[in-house]
């Protein structure tokens, strides 16, 4: 501290250096002192070893022995029936979609990839984006607790199994997820969210490193969850994000999730980050929210929706919708993704691929005669697999959606 006042300059230079000197020491000696009596900080629950498990027990990868109290015969007839689609997805999906995406990805991509109304769909964003280092899926679906597989009893967890598979077949079929197996897997032994994540893993070739929970504050940060919150927070039911969705049967802490993960047998491979957010995107809830904070920060990104009941078109998603246009540096979807009419107010350019001649859905008349003069005024570029919806015909289809160039 500077020495002021008249009688400063009758100080000789000696006692002013012994008195800083002491000063600081003693300032010195308060802040170590504090730090010392301040407790570290909690730190995130891990539940990496159920991750693995449900890696094991659900998506039936890898050869690691199976927990206690899991029944072989039970497990041994589910993987019968679990690891033929792996082939089935690669050869129709998998191989083709990594081969035209290869051709279309901008060199210069971002790294980090925003998924909206995305529920489960983890298998989709990594064909898409192989390169990613951070997945943000959105969706109503929480991601669901994952200490259930070895706390179900064998008959609880013979049921839930086949609950699943009911489900992933269409995931791993159709490469998305219809609402309603959506919601039967908000319930039960087997997590729906974490299982086609880790379904996901388990297809591509990656295995699972680490998973961990978190809320979001208010600013748009993560907080992440120690033993003690989610032991707190263990009687709080998860509760549904819109009125018209269905509640869980778990605790509010396995609400978002992060899951890490690398190639599988590469323990030097990179870290893969995916979280998931339980959220709902219209605008009653969207705009100004802490998940629009959040992904607000993340800047650009590389962005993607399908299969999204076409809510894109809708007045009440303008949120996330005018999010997307903002920060987009390069969009893949189908027909539920951006309407001409925004995407070139916006500056954006719209490449298709396939054949659209109408909406899945019912849905608004305008913008289904702006995607068919979409669709009708490029050339036909062909594509072999399916990427979100059909149209009403049955036909495949994608567009790119990305900013015209700059002159």
């Amino acid at each position: 501290t500077r020495l002021q006042g008249d009688w400063s300059s009758d100080v000789c230079s000696s006692d002013l250096t012994n008195m800083r000197a002491l000063a600081l020491a003693t300032a010195l000696s308060a802040f170590l002192v504090a730090g010392a009596a301040r407790p570290a900080a909690a730190q995130p629950h891990d539940f990496g070893a159920d991750a693995r498990t449900m890696y094991r027990v659900v998506a039936c990868a890898g050869d690691a022995p199976l927990p206690a109290g899991v029944d072989a015969r039970t497990i041994e007839a589910h993987c019968k029936s679990v690891r033929p689609w792996y082939e089935m997805v690669t050869r129709r999906y998998v191989t083709p979609a990594r081969e035209l995406f290869a051709k279309l990805r901008p060199a210069s991509l971002p790294k980090t990839v925003v998924y909206p109304f995305g529920g489960g769909d983890l298998l989709s964003a990594l064909i898409t984006y192989p390169d990613a280092t951070e997945i943000t899926t959105v969706s109503l679906e929480h991601a669901g607790d994952p200490t259930r597989i070895t706390a179900a009893t064998p008959r609880q967890l013979k049921a839930a199994l086949g609950v699943y598979r009911g489900a992933a077949r269409a995931l791993l079929t159709n490469h998305d997820s219809a609402s309603e197996n959506m919601q039967k897997l908000e319930r039960g032994a087997v997590p729906g969210q974490l299982s086609f994540f880790i379904t996901a893993l388990a297809a591509l070739g990656y295995e699972p490193v680490s998973l961990k929970f978190f809320t979001l504050q208010a600013d748009g940060t993560l907080h992440y969850l120690d033993a003690k919150e989610i032991a707190a927070l263990a009687d709080t039911q998860a509760r549904r994000k819109k009125k018209s969705w269905v509640d869980t049967d778990f605790s509010e802490a396995f609400t978002n999730s992060e899951l890490t993960f690398r190639k599988a047998g590469d323990p030097k491979a990179p870290l893969v980050t995916h979280r998931h957010i339980a959220a709902n995107l219209a605008n009653n809830a969207f705009p100004g929210s802490p998940l629009a904070k959040h992904l607000e920060a993340k800047g650009k990104v590389a962005t993607m929706t399908k299969a999204a009941s076409y809510l894109l078109w809708l007045s009440n998603f303008s949120g996330i919708r005018d999010y997307l246009l903002a920060h987009s540096a390069w969009m893949i979807s189908d027909s539920t993704g951006i309407p001409p009419r925004h995407a070139r107010r916006a500056g954006f350019k719209q490449t298709t691929y396939g054949k659209f001649a109408g909406s899945y859905l019912g849905a608004s008349a305008a913008e289904n005669d702006a995607f068919r003069k979409l669709w009708e005024e490029q050339p036909r570029r062909k594509l072999k697999f399916r990427y979100g919806y059909p149209d009403s015909e049955g036909n495949v289809h994608l567009m790119i959606t990305e900013p015209k160039a700059v002159p």
